[in-house]
């Protein structure tokens, strides 16, 4: 079995875990670790692909880092080792002996996606062709030409028609002040006349230019129809193709039930979500249940420079992802015992909700880390279930504003509909000051700065958001160190705008700070929790019209 692989390291005195890993949220297994830090091993010194990673900057090729994955297997002579996978396919389109093979090789030479793929390709250049054809071109020019000069030209009538009209209302008044009742009648049905003349002038131009266009347009249109059917070719073969292709991608559970990615992703309406099942951990499972290995534990990382959008370090693990894996994965991890999922875990159940100022219309709470400010589908538990048991009379929504799970310190809340309503109001207009304070993993080279990184949800990857200069919404925070010790930086957040997760991203984005927050299990390094709090708020107080102030120090 070649792409076994028996460990380097003596893994004698490690224990075994209880269950498998639950792939959405974990912390590696020392044995996936050290898989793991073997696998980076090889990564730094092979030489049987050729793929930018981003290490080297006068790499012109364009640099694309990646997910790889290793799973700990135990093989039939019960002999402990591991199997590794990529995501997606490398640069030189190779397949490596050190990796288990993708679930379909749509590269397969003469494959029916190959020549689905040439087929697509040749009409493409045909569509190219035709865009570039000197008649089109001239064509094109002359109908915009044409169109422009007309436009041009039934403005003005139209200008002109407008003034006509308006000096026969002048003409009309005077004569109806000089003129007797017969002669004004004579000229009022020649200012009619006129006016119908013009109208019927207008008209028949239209008319005229309508048909100018058309005879000039014909051959333009022959030639947009050409493209247009070209088009519609290929989309009706790529169409064709893209389900062939679902078809093959067929995923085994330990029963060695298939099941096809159709059929997992079971909703008509929507199709499967591009690269679904070429990540690393179906190849992982598919390899282990098509040899009989059993799954022990596994672990996900990056490797090489970060994605624009994304967030990811280099070396550091990941979850699997929620859009395209977790649909797969549910099917291929069925009645395999796994760890509990963290997740849907009230961390936050036995913590007290410190209340730190309240008055008839307002309440100042203390959140804690990994407690959630409203009910969520799974927890209901929450900042805002709590106050509304303690104050059952309380109107209006209670909760002003929101704070991650994972980020602890100052909330505001309200007793009153009108409290709620002044307030939400300063913070829709950003009149509120907020501060909030973070450790960040590594030394910044700069005292302070703006960060203006606009943000959008993952709809792949949900809750992680993106950096998207197109789709995304603006977002803005302002930065300042605190202080520097053991290669971390203290800093104060001073966010201008509230989007979700907008500190930690700005923190970690190779745009941003570049160094994400401790403990931040999304876009760093999960530990013992976030180090971000949310430690000093200012803002009018809603009945007594006067600036109040509260400072709460962070526990790290």
């Amino acid at each position: 079995m070649q792409h076994f692989q028996t460990f380097k390291t003596n893994i004698s005195e490690i224990s075994l875990p209880e269950k498998f890993t639950f792939p959405f949220y974990y912390q590696p297994h020392l044995l996936a670790k050290i898989a793991t830090e073997e696998l980076q091993d090889y990564l730094e010194n092979q030489t049987d692909f050729t793929h930018n990673f981003g290490f080297d900057k006068k790499d012109k090729e364009l640099a694309i880092g990646k997910m790889f994955g290793v799973l700990v297997v135990k093989n039939q002579q019960n002999e402990l080792g591991y199997i590794a996978a990529f995501s997606g396919k490398l640069a030189d389109k190779s397949l490596p002996k050190k990796f288990v093979p993708p679930i379909f090789n749509m590269r397969t030479e003469g494959s029916f996606y190959i020549k689905g793929e040439k087929e697509i390709e040749q009409i493409g250049e045909e569509i190219s062709l035709l865009k570039k054809d000197r008649k089109y071109l001239s064509l094109k020019k002359t109908v915009k030409k044409l169109k422009k000069t007309i436009d041009e030209d039934l403005a003005f009538q139209r200008k002109k028609m407008k003034l006509s009209k308006q000096n026969r209302k002048i003409r009309k008044r005077t004569a109806e002040k000089e003129l007797s009742l017969k002669d004004f009648e004579i000229l009022n049905k020649t200012l009619i006349q006129e006016s119908f003349n013009q109208q019927f002038f207008y008209k028949e131009l239209l008319e005229y230019y309508d048909n100018k266009i058309k005879k000039s347009n014909q051959q333009l249109i022959d030639f947009e129809n050409k493209i247009s059917e070209l088009k519609q070719r290929r989309k009706k073969i790529s169409a064709k193709l893209q389900t062939t292709l679902f078809g093959k991608y067929q995923f085994l559970n330990q029963h060695k039930e298939k099941k096809g990615l159709l059929a997992i992703f079971d909703n008509p309406a929507i199709k499967p979500p591009a690269g679904a099942g070429d990540c690393s951990a179906p190849k992982l499972l598919q390899y282990a249940f098509q040899n009989e290995l059993t799954p022990i534990t596994m672990a996900e990382f990056w490797w090489g420079t970060s994605p624009n959008s994304e967030i990811r370090k280099h070396k550091n693990f990941y979850p699997a992802c929620q859009g395209r894996c977790k649909p797969i994965l549910n099917h291929m991890l069925q009645d395999i015992e796994m760890d509990d999922n963290l997740l849907l875990k009230n961390l936050g159940e036995k913590q007290e909700l410190e209340i730190i100022f309240e008055d008839d219309v307002i309440i100042i709470v203390n959140k804690p880390a990994e407690f959630l400010s409203v009910p969520g589908k799974e927890i209901t538990d929450s900042v805002y279930s709590r106050v509304k048991e303690k104050y059952p009379t309380a109107t209006g929504p209670l909760i002003v504003h929101r704070l991650d799970m994972s980020t602890s310190g100052i909330l505001v809340l309200t007793k009153t509909k009108e409290a709620n309503k002044i307030v939400q109001s300063q913070f829709i207009k950003r009149t509120i000051k907020k501060r909030y304070v973070a450790l960040l993993d590594g030394n910044l080279s700069e005292n302070s700065g703006t960060i203006n990184l606009p943000m959008r949800l993952d709809l792949d990857d949900r809750p992680r958001q993106l950096v998207d200069f197109t789709h995304g919404k603006n977002a803005k925070t302002k930065w300042k160190v605190i202080e520097r010790e053991d290669n971390k930086t203290r800093v104060h957040f001073f966010p201008i705008t509230g989007r979700t997760h907008q500190l930690r991203v700005h923190a970690a984005h190779k745009e941003g700070l570049n160094a994400s927050i401790i403990g931040d299990d999304l876009y760093g390094k999960k530990q013992n929790r976030l180090h971000l709090h949310a430690e000093f708020i200012e803002f009018v107080h809603p009945t007594t019209n006067k600036l109040i102030s509260f400072t709460v120090k962070a526990k790290f």
